[in-house]
């Protein structure tokens, strides 16, 4: 079978989904390509569901520059389309008196981001607000809040599929080469035809990228991989905002966050990998424990159960401090039509509906729409 169509993205994760919507809802048309048997099958399914407020990226960044702005505009989009969301509030603790100089970094690093709503607190008003909570001493940061992720997903299908495109499941993407200015995709025993390729596979964007005919492969960064384990308990939680520790070289820290139906969860811990295993192991907990209880002091013995995991494509070494967005159009890599996009972790779920945007935007700035 053989298909022509304008647009074609691989990968239905929250972000592929709304790159696929932002080109529907204009008037283009559009199909994803996604290897599994549903939407948001791996990492957009497997994380802590935050609408993140943009504290801890690099001024100038786009992971900055997009959350921040991407949490009004998803903020608005779940209102308007009733997906359900709370607009929480979380507070970044200091479990010690050495640990609260670091807020007074994050507060100015927030600012140099746009986030000017963060409001310090002593050890006495954080625990007026979370009387659980031990402290030295926190932020609260009022823009932050948690989504349903799942349902959030089914509305972006719904308004792809509303305004004409449609998604192929187990439809793997197999390789491509380069075809009357543009891209000819072999998908099984399937061959489309498209102006514009948008690779959106997330975990395996490095593998869709070298099946990419006429891309080299110097213009495509390795991919390191992180496991993080989430653990929950059954008991109601003590906590009705989210509580992050001040955070580490390595990660934000062992934190609590809430599902929608006020489910308490643990995590994520941080675990450099060199495959994909979503396996829990309860010894992890271990670790949970001694961290939890820096600022939880009562969290009970033997209470902490394994949740999920999920896994986030990285580019940088666990050497190598927080790397951006990889996000090239054919003014870095050189092939028509193509837009790659690598390291698309969080705050990918907040960013998302502005990344849709944003790619939209390269293919107009680069005459493929």
């Amino acid at each position: 079978m053989s298909y022509d169509v304008e647009n074609i993205v691989i990968g239905a994760g929250v972000i592929g989904l709304a790159i696929a919507r932002e080109l529907a809802v204009s008037g283009r048309d559009v199909i994803i390509l996604e290897r599994a048997s549903h939407f948001g099958s791996e990492t957009s399914s497997r994380n802590s569901e935050v609408i993140h407020a943009g504290i801890y990226y690099p001024k100038g960044s786009l992971k900055a520059k997009f959350c921040v702005e991407g949490k009004y505009l998803l903020y608005d989009y779940c209102h308007l389309h009733h997906v359900p969301h709370r607009n929480s509030g979380k507070l970044i603790v200091a479990t010690s008196e050495e640990e609260r100089p670091i807020l007074e970094e994050l507060k100015k690093k927030a600012a140099n981001n746009g986030v000017e709503d963060l409001t310090y607190l002593s050890e006495r008003e954080a625990a007026a607000l979370e009387p659980a909570l031990r402290s030295s001493g926190a932020l609260l940061s009022p823009s932050t809040g948690i989504v349903d992720s799942h349902q959030l997903m089914l509305s972006y299908v719904g308004d792809i599929e509303d305004h004409g495109g449609s998604i192929a499941y187990n439809a793997p993407f197999d390789r491509s080469e380069t075809y009357n200015d543009g891209h000819r995709v072999y998908s099984g025993e399937t061959v489309l035809t498209c102006r514009n390729l948008i690779n959106s596979a997330g975990l395996y964007a490095q593998e869709v990228a070298a099946g990419i005919g006429g891309l080299s492969q110097d213009s495509v960064p390795d991919r390191y991989i992180t496991k993080g384990s989430y653990f929950t308990m059954n008991a109601p939680s003590p906590f009705s905002r989210l509580i992050y520790p001040v955070p580490n070289t390595a990660s934000l820290g062992i934190h609590v966050t809430l599902d929608m139906a006020g489910q308490i969860r643990f995590g994520p811990d941080q675990e450099w990998v060199d495959h994909i295993d979503y396996e829990v192991d309860p010894a992890r907990a271990d670790g949970f424990y001694e961290a939890i209880r820096k600022y939880w002091p009562e969290l009970p013995d033997d209470s902490l159960l394994p949740a999920y995991s999920g896994i986030r494509p990285k580019t940088q070494s666990p050497a190598d401090s927080m790397m951006d967005f990889v996000i090239d159009d054919e003014r870095k890599h050189a092939v028509p039509g193509l837009i790659n996009m690598f390291g698309m972790e969080s705050p990918g779920l907040t960013s998302s509906l502005k990344i849709g945007a944003h790619v939209r935007g390269l293919l107009e700035e680069t005459g493929r729409l």
